[in-house]
C-alpha cells in the first residue's frame, strides 16, 4: 500500500493534548472532533490539511493520555499516515486498531520539510521525500497491522470475519 501526500512537519514530544485539546472531549461526532485536530501544536491544521495529506514528526509523538480522541481525530481530518521517528505505545497501538497507518522512519524530520511531497510504502517501509529527492527506510508494518489497516480497523476487521 503506497500514500502520497503534502507534508506537516511536527517536532518532538507531540502529546495527545497537542493532537486533540482535551477541552473538546464532550464531542463525539467525527467531523466535530476533526476542525480540532493538531489544534495544540498548530491552530490552523484542521484549516489546511487536505484529503490524503501526511504528518511528519520527530520522535514520541502521541505522548501523554492512553485516551483514543487523538488518534479518532487523526483519522477524521484527511491525514492519510502519520510517519514518524518514535511513537507512544499506546498512541501507536491506538492508531492501528482505528485503521490509521503509522510508520517508524529514523531520520525521517531532519528529511522533510513543510509543504514535500512525500510518498510512504507501508508494506516496505520505504519513505520517498519527492520535493528533496530523498529515501529513507522505514519499518514496514506487519501483516496483521496491514490487515487491520486495510480493513479499516479491528472492529471492521472482525466485524467482516465473524459477522454481527
Amino acid at each position: 500500500m503506497t500514500i502520497k501526500g503534502r507534508a506537516f512537519v511536527f517536532g518532538k514530544n507531540v502529546d495527545t493534548d497537542q493532537i486533540y485539546p482535551g477541552r473538546y472531549l464532550e464531542l463525539f461526532e467525527p467531523a466535530d472532533v476533526a476542525k480540532h485536530a493538531m489544534e495544540g501544536a498548530n491552530p490552523e491544521f484542521s484549516k489546511q490539511v487536505q484529503p490524503g495529506d501526511i504528518i511528519i514528526a520527530s520522535t514520541n509523538f502521541g505522548c501523554g493520555s492512553s485516551r483514543e480522541h487523538a488518534a479518532i481525530t487523526i483519522k477524521h481530518s484527511g491525514v492519510r499516515v502519520v510517519v514518524a521517528e518514535s511513537f507512544a505505545r499506546i498512541f501507536y497501538r491506538n492508531c492501528i486498531n482505528l485503521g490509521v497507518p503509522l510508520l517508524v522512519c529514523p531520520g525521517i524530520s531532519e528529511r522533510v520539510s513543510e509543504g514535500d511531497s512525500v510518498e510512504v510504502n507501508l508494506s516496505t517501509g520505504e519513505v520517498k521525500n519527492l520535493t528533496q529527492g530523498v529515501t529513507l527506510q522505514g519499518e514496514a508494518l506487519s501483516e496483521h497491522a496491514m490487515a487491520i489497516i486495510e480493513a479499516g480497523g479491528v472492529k471492521p476487521m472482525f466485524k467482516a470475519k465473524y459477522g454481527q
